[in-house]
């Protein structure tokens, strides 16, 4: 796949893209109530696009281990005015949610990506998707956010997240929604597969334990590691 259907965009993949995250959130791991109005998080947005982002990942509900759930209406009043101003101006705009009627609303106020820890597996999201010409990122998780991270359990980690994946394509591709249009994510609670993350193509490098597995010095202050994972090489092509 040489380049990634996003909407009205098409982005090339011949290098790496990087995907900034907006969480107007008041309880995300690493920001959370620093972005909780749309002028602030618009804001931080448009900075992300100067240090060099492609793309701009918002979301209104945090999904870090002991999050709480977030109604269906507070998510999109968090959400849609700063996708609404973001896509005006000709930005990519992805939404992390998990909830269809989000999803919808924020593909109407112009998002080109769906980013869903579900994989599309709540009703309607599949369909609602498949409805659009929208890019999709399919994520793993075990239960819900509150609990992710609670001794998760796998006989194979990366074997059995490798085949919830392949059947999440084939589900997305059954319905419609072509290859080019799809992304793989790493499981937020799966910080140390590092055999698995070597495969997909979307890799979260934010707060997470994972930057104690993949970089050779954890000792570092964690900001420091944040930012020397995107300079690392990326065996896949």
């Amino acid at each position: 796949m040489s380049f990634l259907h996003a909407g009205t965009h098409r982005l090339s993949l011949a290098r790496p893209l990087i995907m900034g995250i907006v969480n107007v959130t008041p309880d995300s791991f690493s920001d959370g109530g620093r972005l909780d109005d749309a002028q602030a998080a618009i804001r931080h947005a448009l900075k992300l696009l100067e240090a060099g982002a492609d793309i701009l990942d918002v979301g209104g509900e945090s999904t870090r281990p002991g999050a709480a759930a977030v109604s269906v209406d507070e998510e999109m009043r968090r959400v849609l005015p700063v996708i609404k101003d973001l896509a005006g101006r000709g930005c990519v705009v992805s939404v992390d949610t998990m909830k269809p009627e989000v999803m919808r609303a924020a593909l109407d106020a112009g998002a080109a990506m769906v980013n869903d820890v579900m994989a599309l597996r709540a009703p309607g999201a599949l369909e609602t998707v498949a409805a659009s010409d929208a890019a999709v990122c399919l994520m793993h998780m075990q239960g819900e956010p509150q609990r992710m991270q609670q001794a998760p359990s796998y006989t194979d980690v990366v074997e059995e997240v490798r085949h919830f994946l392949q059947d999440r394509v084939a589900a997305c591709e059954a319905a419609g929604i072509g290859r080019e249009r799809l992304v793989r994510g790493n499981p937020k609670e799966l910080a140390r597969a590092r055999e698995l993350l070597a495969e997909l193509e979307l890799r979260w490098t934010s707060r997470f334990s994972q930057l104690d597995a993949i970089l050779a010095e954890p000792t570092q202050p964690m900001e420091q590691r944040c930012r020397s994972l995107p300079s690392l090489p990326i065996p896949k092509p």
